[in-house]
């Protein structure tokens, strides 16, 4: 099993899980609209998770996933622990993956990657600004929409017609509350 395939597989799909119980704190705390970002990012990870499958079994490899029971906090200390994974992701694994993948030539793990790595700095992001600006996240839920190609989350498709990381139309974007 290749250096790539053997930590990629793991990480993405730890980082689903965390974000689904992560979600549901948030709807016990009555932060609907952080619940809302949770799942987003969560369906956003399992995009990941399947386009690395994929990458991988062009391989040879089994695609396999590492689960984990995610440890749950407060909400302010969930979007903390999120902002801490997506900056490690967007700084320091998908760099690495990048480089391995560009030094081991494979083509789709490095499409792969830079899509990932792109969408990641958007979720730093979202997890950033819901944690500065936490009480405008009470109440109700929100509408988010993930890329079922990057998986990019946008809080908006009105003005867009493609994923500004891979360019797929926004028509095929899922809505996620």
């Amino acid at each position: 099993m290749s250096f790539i395939s053997m930590r990629l597989h793991a990480f993405e799909s730890f980082f689903s899980g965390p974000y689904l119980a992560f979600a549901t704190k948030a709807d016990e705390e009555g932060y609907g609209a952080v619940a809302s970002l949770f799942r987003a990012a969560a369906r956003a990870e399992q995009v990941h998770f399947e386009h690395h499958a994929k990458v991988i079994a062009e391989l040879g490899e089994i695609p396999s996933a590492n689960i984990e029971i995610p440890v749950v906090g407060t909400t302010k200390e969930n979007l903390e622990a999120a902002v801490k994974g997506e900056t490690y992701e967007k700084d320091i694994m998908y760099p690495e993956f990048l480089a391995q993948a560009e030094k081991e030539n494979i083509a789709g793990a490095i499409d792969a990657f830079e899509d990932a790595k792109a969408a990641e700095t958007v979720h730093a992001a979202l997890y950033q600004n819901a944690l500065n600006n936490l009480e405008a996240g009470k109440g109700a839920k929100k509408d988010f929409f993930v890329c079922p190609v990057c998986g990019n989350v946008v809080e908006s498709v009105i003005y867009l017609t493609n994923c500004p990381i891979c360019k797929t139309e926004t028509s095929k974007f899922m809505l996620v509350n």
